[in-house]
């Protein structure tokens, strides 16, 4: 039986991780100036102000359509330091510390994040320790000090993190059949740990995982360090060198070989693997090189420091564009329930979510068809170039069900709320193909010269950012000299499919088998 894996170690709250360049200029909190300031308040307001800090704890948003209780206002994460021991069963709970560095955007009583499926041991606040509680799907923190807005500030939290799934709740960790993984999207983030779980707070990750000897880890980004060895297990440390959504987080620890390559312009590439299938996934595994190449001369150079394929041995359904480290079911590979062409196809649909989704987020998740619509262009162009998978045919097969497809799930850029219990159900054939056919139409409307230079100009100028729909509607008339804020209107928020351009023989056709809340096989 394996021996348990340290304790994580924590660093010295009052040693930055980063250089001081990333963080602003280093000086120290000035906690009384909130105080003097408050003493010279008039009593009734110091009464309402001491109100409100009695009032009990209850959970925040930011307001997102579709999630309105995700993320937490009056801060800005700029790094996460997530440590993990992982004991050598997948069934309990990690011991876990999540340190979150962040700069304030307000004045604050107390700190929201999202957390929902573990136990808080203990939570520091600049190294003091602060009172906290629960409400809703919130850990709420209040500092001995209030906060002040533009300030940093540096929280720890001591946490369990549970593999098992909660009752009708979907994602977070992964378990495989020698390990964990994890599938954070859309709102499942705060499930594995606390943080700020919306993909309009982007921040840099640094992830070390302890696991038993015999086991292997690897995380988002590149090795931080060499693995550190003794009593009986090994700690890894990856560190990511662009922001990151929480959502596409990775871990992967199990009984698993990392195999190397090189892609284009000299970049890493490593693929994680169950060791005993290693011999038949590696012929998929060198097309990935390949891959990138064709992205990149259809938009630009890879955006991120490295590129993988995490091959988990579990049945998910669905396939993952995790930052840098895609996730994939390994029996997608290895059994014979699809062509070849499709699952090259899906490499690269979550190959190019690396440019749109990861390097270029959506600000909101009504903004999701910017992410999957792009991805599926690029997994039905591939198709086509590569496979003679007509993406025309495509296209119209697609035109003939998007008013069912709007009808179940709503347009593109307004998609209906998530079903209770299903929130990824906001993953929809109108925000895949229906969103692609959006694509196909800009680019009949403007012509491929400029819808080239538009998805060119919209990753390379919205590099690590998060965005919204207007962004592209904008970019979009800059890039062609026009202005389409009718096209966009109707083709993204109609509730009726317009008509194509270049195409007017396409007509919408009664679908009997188009079932609404659900996704295609393949990736999100």
């Amino acid at each position: 039986m394996p021996r348990t894996p340290r304790t994580p170690h924590i660093p010295d709250a009052r040693t930055s991780r980063f250089p001081a360049s990333r963080f602003g200029a280093s000086r120290p909190r000035t906690r009384n100036r909130r105080r003097v300031r408050a003493a010279a308040l008039l009593a009734p307001a110091v009464c309402v102000c001491l109100v409100a800090a009695s009032a009990p704890p209850a959970p925040l948003g930011i307001g997102d359509r579709l999630f309105p209780h995700l993320g937490n206002p009056g801060y800005d994460v700029v790094s996460y330091d997530l440590s993990f021991a992982y004991s050598g069963d997948n069934t309990a709970p990690l011991a876990a510390v999540t340190t979150i560095d962040a700069r304030l955007t307000a004045d604050l009583d107390r700190i929201n994040l999202d957390f929902a499926h573990g136990t808080v041991d203990s939570v520091r606040v600049d190294g003091e320790f602060a009172r906290f509680a629960t409400a809703g799907e919130d850990l709420v923190i209040t500092p001995e000090d209030p906060l002040d807005e533009g300030d940093r500030t540096r929280i720890t939290v001591r946490h369990t993190s549970d593999p098992q799934s909660p009752e009708e709740r979907q994602g977070g960790w992964v378990r495989t059949s020698d390990g964990l993984a994890m599938a954070n999207q859309a709102d499942a983030a705060h499930l594995v740990f606390p943080c700020n779980d919306h993909p309009s707070d982007k921040a840099f990750f640094t992830i070390r995982v302890t696991a038993p000897d015999g086991h292997t880890a690897v995380a988002n980004g590149l090795p931080a360090d060499r693995p550190r060895a003794g009593d009986g297990a090994t700690t890894w440390t990856y560190r990511t060198r662009h922001p990151m959504a929480t959502e596409l987080a990775q871990v992967s620890v199990g009984r698993s070989t990392v195999l190397h390559r090189t892609g284009p312009n000299g970049l890493p590439v490593r693929d994680v693997v169950p060791t005993a299938h290693r011999a038949a996934l590696e012929p998929w595994l060198e097309k990935t090189p390949g891959q990138i190449a064709w992205m990149e001369s259809k938009v630009g150079r890879y955006p991120f420091e490295t590129y993988g394929l995490l091959m988990a041995d579990a049945s998910t359904g669905f396939e993952l564009e995790t930052q840098t480290l895609s996730l994939f079911e390994r029996e997608l590979f290895t059994e014979d329930a699809y062509p070849r062409w499709y699952i090259e196809s899906i490499m690269v649909h979550e190959l190019a979510h690396q440019w749109f989704g990861d390097s270029v987020s959506p600000r909101a998740w009504s903004d999701l068809w910017l992410s999957e619509g792009h991805a599926t262009w690029y997994e039905a162009l591939y198709a086509d170039e590569r496979e003679g998978r007509t993406l025309t045919a495509r296209m119209k097969a697609a035109y003939g069900a998007s008013d069912s497809w709007r009808a179940a799930g709503g347009p593109p850029a307004e998609p209906k709320a998530p079903k209770p219990g299903r929130k990824t159900s906001i993953f929809r054939p109108s925000v895949y193909d229906g969103s692609a056919l959006v694509l196909y139409a800009l680019r009949q409307e403007i012509g491929p010269p400029a819808f080239e230079r538009l998805e060119r100009s919209w990753v390379e100028r919205h590099r690590d950012a998060s965005v919204t729909t207007a962004d592209f509607v904008r970019l979009a008339a800059e890039v062609s000299g026009r202005d389409l804020d009718g096209f966009f209107r109707a083709w993204l928020y109609g509730e009726k499919t317009p008509p194509m351009p270049g195409h007017p023989d396409w007509k919408p056709v009664e679908r009997q088998d188009a079932k609404p809340g659900t996704t295609r096989r393949g990736g999100r």
